[in-house]
């Protein structure tokens, strides 16, 4: 029976370099995201067949709206093998501001509450079956904070704690937790940092990596692996030699920022 995987933010990016990974290995695709007819005009360039592909129009910060998205999912295609929560909205933000707080909420509610939506209509039904990956997609940035992109790294360290405490609760279920923190991918997403981005990496090649971590079912994998080495030293760098090294680095574009 061919498999079956789950994606959000399959419109662009990560999401959508994934999707074609996942194509070319023989799985169905459902595909997610609220930009439906983008979808559907890249499966249809890419040659995708009908019987390829769904596509589920949801908005991922909308909780009823994203399980109403993955309930019709199951109830169409049938329970997945592989979900994978990529939709991802990345702002900077200056907590001077009152408007940034509302970016900060929205950030929130599609990095952390529109991931654990995700993955909600799925967990009782592949506990059952005793097999699954529910994967999410964390960030280096989540590692330690950068000025001017408070919301984005909060909301990433948020992913990696959610989806260990969620590992802690399926162990020994069969169900794989898998986090994976991209480094930097080349995606529109990205397209506009006015910062250095070092090993920046093209994303078919981050989607072929990710397609094999997801296989294995690791826990946790850093892409590519030279951020993997960066990450590792972030995390006992002592907070005056970070805080020295990020000086003056440019910041994240603010929302309506150029």
């Amino acid at each position: 029976m061919t498999r079956i995987a789950f994606i959000t933010g399959a419109s662009g990016g990560i999401g959508q370099a994934l999707a074609w990974r996942y194509h070319q290995a023989g799985w169905r695709l459902a595909l997610v995201a609220r930009r439906t007819v983008e979808i559907e005009s890249w499966a249809q360039s890419q040659g995708l067949k009908a019987a390829d592909y769904a596509v589920f129009g949801a908005d991922v910060a909308d909780p009823d709206s994203i399980i109403g998205a993955g309930q019709s999912c199951i109830a169409s295609m049938g329970l997945p093998e592989a979900v994978i929560a990529s939709a991802g909205i990345s702002i900077g933000m200056d907590t001077s501001v009152r408007e940034d707080i509302d970016v900060m909420a929205r950030t929130f509610a599609v990095n952390n509450v529109g991931m654990a939506a995700t993955f909600q209509p799925f967990v009782q039904g592949m506990v059952q079956r005793g097999s699954g990956r529910l994967v999410g997609i964390a960030s280096v940035a989540g590692i330690r904070g950068l000025p001017g992109h408070g919301a984005y790294c909060a909301s990433k360290a948020g992913v990696i704690s959610y989806c260990e405490s969620l590992r802690g609760e399926l162990r020994g279920t069969g169900v794989k937790v898998v986090t994976i923190g991209p480094g930097y991918v080349a995606t529109p997403l990205t397209q506009k940092n006015r910062y250095s981005m070092p090993f920046l990496m093209p994303a078919d090649k981050f989607a072929d990596a990710a397609f094999r971590a997801i296989d294995s079912g690791v826990s946790y994998r850093v892409i590519p692996w030279q951020m993997g080495v960066v990450a590792k030293l972030l995390r006992v760098l002592p907070d005056s030699l970070y805080d020295r090294l990020l000086a003056g680095r440019p910041r994240k574009h603010r929302q309506g920022e150029r």
